[in-house]
């Protein structure tokens, strides 16, 4: 269903509505809407818009090409740092499915209080696991932080594990660990002088597109530096070093609350309509017979996807592509899907 032309996050899968809508929905009543801004593919521009009528002239900023997260947090943080360096900006993304609001709401205003008034502060979301995931990173916590109502310091960041480590991390207890959000909330100039100190040609780089953002140089001061730009995410870049550096204070505030990561076709299931044999139905027509844990999905309503005796299967239909895969091997669809671009076109992408 995700293509390059159409990202998951614009995709209206989740009660009629996309990830990007409900993750605007989320901020009413934290952040006004003009004072939001969305960084994405400038292809994407104009579908944005239609998502997001809220959207303020100007608050959308167009990366010419994906580099990766903290090329998108530090151009992001260079704009905003240009008219106010002090800025606290909190970064949200468009993957998850989080509930309730309000529990959400109340997090994320508490980390907002934290980073105005720990300005060396590095404020992170971590999630309560649910279970031994091998596909989240996690935050190993240390000793409380004084006065500030339940964050805790964070002393490293740890990478996907295997699933035996995982079993022993989530068995210490979320006081130990906790999932990595990948949310944030920081001081603009705190965030941009880690920035300056780890990774110097990106923020020189995205200095210069910071300083001419509303100028007639901006679009080609973008088009000459961004493609260049190393390919790196802020965990590697930023939060993993910012943890063992002592003029910063990484922290992390707990979020007990249901946090749904939609990466992949099992993880969607948990979304769906389900059956008295836990098979997750997101079809307009179907019909199983003598079928368990098997994940249905169309984006055509007026076609019927049939299955008998199927166990433990992901099946989706789209007009132009059919899915059939294992759940246990739900996690390499990315494989097959630079496979069907290779062999058959840029349509697949």
């Amino acid at each position: 269903m995700s293509r390059v032309s159409l990202p998951k996050q614009l995709l209206p899968f989740i009660r009629g509505k996309s990830l990007l809508s409900l993750a605007w929905e989320r901020l009413e009543g934290i952040v006004d809407p003009e004072r939001r801004l969305v960084c994405a593919a400038d292809a994407h521009r104009a579908l944005i818009a239609e998502h997001l009528p809220g959207l303020a002239p100007g608050g959308f900023l167009g990366e010419p090409v994906g580099r990766d997260t903290l090329n998108a947090l530090a151009y992001t943080a260079a704009v905003v740092a240009r008219q106010d360096p002090y800025a606290t900006i909190a970064v949200f993304t468009a993957d998850h499915l989080i509930e309730p609001a309000d529990r959400f709401r109340a997090v994320v205003a508490a980390g907002y209080e934290l980073a105005e008034r720990r300005e060396s502060t590095l404020v992170t979301f971590g999630i309560t696991p649910r279970s031994p995931s091998t596909s989240y990173g996690y935050l190993s916590l240390g000793a409380p932080l004084a006065e500030t109502g339940g964050a805790r310091i964070v002393q490293q960041f740890r990478e996907k594990p295997d699933a035996a480590t995982a079993e022993s991390w989530v068995a210490a207890g979320p006081e130990r660990f906790l999932w990595n959000s990948g949310m944030f909330v920081w001081q603009a100039s705190t965030f941009l002088e880690c920035v300056r100190r780890y990774e110097p040609a990106t923020f020189d780089a995205l200095r210069r597109a910071g300083d001419a953002w509303g100028t007639p140089a901006f679009g080609g001061v973008m088009a000459s530096v961004y493609p260049s730009l190393k390919k790196i995410s802020v965990d590697f870049a930023v939060m993993e070093r910012a943890a063992r550096d002592p003029l910063v204070t990484v922290a992390a505030l707990p979020m007990e609350l249901s946090w749904l990561d939609i990466g992949s076709w099992p993880a969607f299931s948990e979304t769906c309509r389900a059956d008295d044999a836990a098979n997750s139905i997101s079809a307009g027509r179907s019909i199983l017979l003598d079928c368990r844990e098997t994940l249905v999905a169309s984006s055509d309503p007026g076609h019927l996807v049939a299955a008998l005796g199927c166990d433990d299967l992901v099946i989706v239909h789209t007009p132009d592509a059919t899915l059939v895969c294992s759940r246990d091997r739900a996690e390499d669809v990315k494989k097959l899907h630079a496979m069907a671009a290779e062999r058959f076109g840029r349509q697949y992408e």
